[in-house]
């Protein structure tokens, strides 16, 4: 669902971004596809992390990681996540904002009133902390992922049976961190730009560079996931491959009624001539 949000709201920012969008679209952009974006990036985060702590209790064979694990639970802590992103982040969006004069290119902070952006730096801080608290516990099943993997070095069976598992988590806590560290890292010091703490033009122009570039590799990251599930994690690989084995049959099949229609229709022209 994050992914196909994104894919929705990603073509307003290039468009945007690119000054080939007419006034109402960057209006539309900055009170609507913006927040999407951001709304969906948050959402990855969060469930990756899900994912990432899902692959090291899967090693753990205890009532706990077992409760953790269950359908019910992980649909519970899907509704959490969504609605606590859309508490945060829908206000952004219907907050009254004030009208600009009409320009080549327009910063979404000078459309917000004084109470619409007072809320957009208290959105960024608290998106910030639900990084920081995914981002600890990421670190902490990534670390203990790996510290099991290397005492099962010595016995050969725990070895090639703890192995794939932990080499998941810790190749998914790398490409979480080197995607959406750097963008946190600029993130913070450019909304003290937008809130007019940072003054000096060059600085706010080289944050809003940075912020871009790196918002660029978390969006990439977001949507490179579906394959990065698909390499490293077993269940999901068999959903697609059941899903496109389905398709493929009914494809299979539906071509097959059409080639036996074509064949009756033709024996019923060939029965219909000599009659005439």
């Amino acid at each position: 669902m994050a992914n196909i949000l994104l894919l929705l709201a990603l073509p307003f920012k290039v468009l945007k971004d690119l000054g080939a969008a007419p006034w109402t679209l960057m209006v539309f952009h900055c009170q609507a596809s913006a927040v999407t974006i951001y709304i969906s990036l948050y959402a990855s985060i969060a469930f990756l992390t899900f994912i990432i702590v899902d692959c090291y209790l899967q090693d753990r064979h205890t009532v706990r990681s077992l409760r953790l694990q269950e359908r019910g639970f992980a649909w519970l802590l899907s509704v959490v996540v969504w609605m606590l992103l859309l508490l945060i982040m829908v206000p952004n969006m219907a907050l009254p904002t004030k009208p600009v004069q009409v320009q080549r290119y327009l910063s979404c902070t000078s459309l917000k009133e004084k109470i619409g952006l007072h809320w957009h730096t208290l959105t960024i801080f608290l998106c910030t902390a639900l990084f920081l608290n995914a981002s600890a516990a990421v670190l902490v099943s990534s670390g203990l992922a790996l510290r099991r993997l290397l005492r099962s070095r010595s016995d050969l069976k725990l070895w090639e049976g703890n192995r794939q598992v932990m080499w998941s988590v810790v190749a998914m806590a790398l490409a979480y961190m080197l995607s959406f560290i750097p963008y946190h890292v600029v993130r913070t010091p450019y909304t003290l730009a937008q809130t007019k703490v940072i003054t000096d033009c060059q600085t706010k122009k080289q944050l809003f560079l940075g912020k871009e570039s790196t918002l660029l590799l978390s969006v990439l990251h977001v949507c490179f996931d579906p394959l990065l599930f698909f390499h490293l994690n077993a269940p999901f690989r068999r959903i697609i491959r059941k899903f496109l084995s389905c398709s493929r049959k009914q494809t299979a099949g539906d071509a097959e009624e059409e080639f036996v229609e074509e064949t009756m229709l033709q024996r019923t022209d060939k029965q219909q001539d000599p009659a005439a």
